[in-house]
């Protein structure tokens, strides 16, 4: 990569990249700073295709998108969500593209082993169904009580699996165990399980983000944190990990900025467009 590149869009992860996250929990500070604020403007200013992509289910991105001060309905942000299976504009939120799969067989692999785990299913503008309440703060909106055979009854975008008795480890051997055949997953920094439609990632998502804007691969910063982000990191013409991403990540990554508590997503930013 030339000295001279600048990139046309910049893709960014929202939790541990954008935010902050609160010590020994799955959930993050609903603030961003005004390093990370300022940057993301300059980008901006600069013309330069600013869109999120993240994990979370699209009512959980808007008000980010809100608090970057990206939303304006003169100029409405792409957003890539639930890992790539959602693409929106916003606002207001206009569903692009969506991906669904069929996920029985694949929950009912995970439950025969994890019998206890939480499982959640997405109720857009609701919040998620859940056959029990996860722990308060990983999922926005409502939980609204459901059965599991019901919630995945029919073709979904993502499914959330949750065994707070588990560890990492035990999910990631798990789905490497499982195989989970027809279906694509992600392990996330708790025992925290996405199953999505084969083939569907961040990078699928951004990927049909910029056939629209008529951006190539290669004029794309992305920068993340988890292993949700090792097929965005690897599909952009420069993927910048977080400081404190696990060595998988940083390894996929063409290079590593600071932590998420040293502002490390405007340090790279600040490399194209200074204060």
């Amino acid at each position: 990569m030339s000295g001279a590149w600048t990139p046309r869009l910049v893709a960014l992860d929202i939790d541990g990249t954008l935010l902050r996250w609160i010590d020994g929990t799955g959930t993050s500070h609903e603030e961003i700073t005004p390093a990370v604020h300022d940057a993301v403007r300059r980008a901006r200013e600069a013309g330069t295709h600013v869109v999120l992509a993240s994990g979370r289910s699209p009512d959980g991105m808007t008000g980010v998108a809100d608090l970057l001060g990206l939303a304006t309905e003169e100029s409405p942000v792409w957003v890539v969500a639930s890992n790539g299976a959602v693409v929106f504009r916003y606002p207001p939120m206009q569903v692009v593209h969506e991906e669904t799969f069929d996920a029985r067989a694949a929950v009912a692999a995970v439950l025969a082993e994890h019998p206890r785990a939480l499982v959640a299913v997405e109720e857009r503008g609701v919040g998620y169904r859940v056959n029990r309440h996860f722990p308060m703060g990983e999922l926005s909106g409502e939980m609204i009580l459901s059965d599991v055979d019901d919630m995945v009854a029919e073709p979904v975008s993502r499914v959330i699996i949750r065994d707070p008795d588990a560890t990492v480890d035990d999910f990631v051997a798990l789905a490497g165990r499982l195989g989970l055949h027809g279906t694509d997953y992600v392990v996330g920094w708790t025992a925290w399980l996405d199953l999505a439609p084969v083939g569907v990632s961040k990078a699928s998502g951004l990927a049909a983000v910029c056939d629209d804007l008529g951006v190539d691969a290669s004029d794309v910063l992305a920068i993340g944190d988890g292993r949700n982000d090792l097929e965005m990191l690897a599909w952009a013409g420069r993927g910048v990990a977080m400081g404190q991403a696990i060595e998988e990540v940083r390894s996929a990554a063409d290079a590593v900025t600071a932590t998420v508590d040293e502002d490390g997503a405007a340090v790279e930013m600040s490399r194209y467009w200074p204060a």
